[in-house]
């Protein structure tokens, strides 16, 4: 681990912008701009883990002002080097605690960032920190997998999820403590390399009372960006929870 950047140094930050994931797609960037610039309804946005600024930048040149709150120094720095980057004010420290000034109408964590905080407390810690952002009638949005604990046969802990001549990786589930980790071996040349994030998975009722506890209720919760709904097949939630 990079002790002043996190799990996302340099190393991370350099490779982080594969536009030919699909988390880059433009139709989907675009989705995901658009539905929070409708929630922000012209007021401020706060984005939690606003890393290179995937979505905090299209959101921007949609006319909504956003802040951001990141660890990780080498990601920012990816963000100032784009078009616009610049104009994007950015707060370097814990999005669970760190403070901002001003209020906000929106806050959102999107690509399971939340599970980047690894323990219950820092969770809770989270949604009472956004809480204290948002002004009355604000939401707060996060976008999260559903832990696949449904593929762990008796006795695995272990759910592959790419495999090819030269890259493998996988989850590793510790079902008694919610603890996981994705990890990536990568071999190049004949030389391999080991990589391992740890995250905390967090069902859907479990942020409800997170944002209970915080003051604040769900609102929407969809399968995905195009607001279909969640049902028990699905494999993803986007969820909305309003500040009174």
């Amino acid at each position: 681990m990079d002790d002043e950047d996190g799990y996302f140094g340099e190393r991370v930050a350099a490779s982080y912008d594969d536009l030919s994931d699909d988390m880059f797609s433009p139709a989907l960037v675009d989705t995901v701009a658009d539905v929070l610039a409708g929630l922000a309804g012209g007021g401020r946005a706060l984005e939690l883990g606003i890393g290179t600024g995937r979505i905090a930048l299209p959101l921007a040149r949609r006319g909504v002002p956003v802040h951001g709150i990141d660890l990780s120094r080498a990601m920012v720095a990816r963000l100032r080097a784009k078009p616009g980057g610049d104009d994007i004010g950015v707060t370097i420290g814990d999005f669970a605690t760190t403070q901002v000034e001003g209020t906000f109408r929106l806050a959102y964590l999107v690509f399971n960032t939340i599970m980047n905080l690894t323990t219950q407390e820092a969770q809770v810690a989270c949604f009472r920190n956004v809480a204290a952002h948002l002004e009355p009638g604000g939401c707060f949005v996060i976008e999260v997998g559903i832990p696949e604990l449904r593929m762990l046969p008796p006795g695995q802990n272990v759910v592959p999820f790419h495999v090819s001549p030269t890259r493998w990786a996988f989850d590793i589930y510790d079902v008694a403590t919610q603890a996981t980790s994705s990890n990536y071996i990568t071999v190049d040349g004949g030389r391999g390399e080991y990589r391992s994030i740890p995250f905390r998975y967090v069902w859907p009722s479990e942020l409800d009372l997170m944002a209970q506890l915080a003051g604040m209720r769900l609102r929407d919760r969809w399968e995905g960006w195009t607001r279909r709904p969640f049902t028990s097949e699905s494999r993803q939630h986007v969820s909305v929870w309003a500040k009174p």
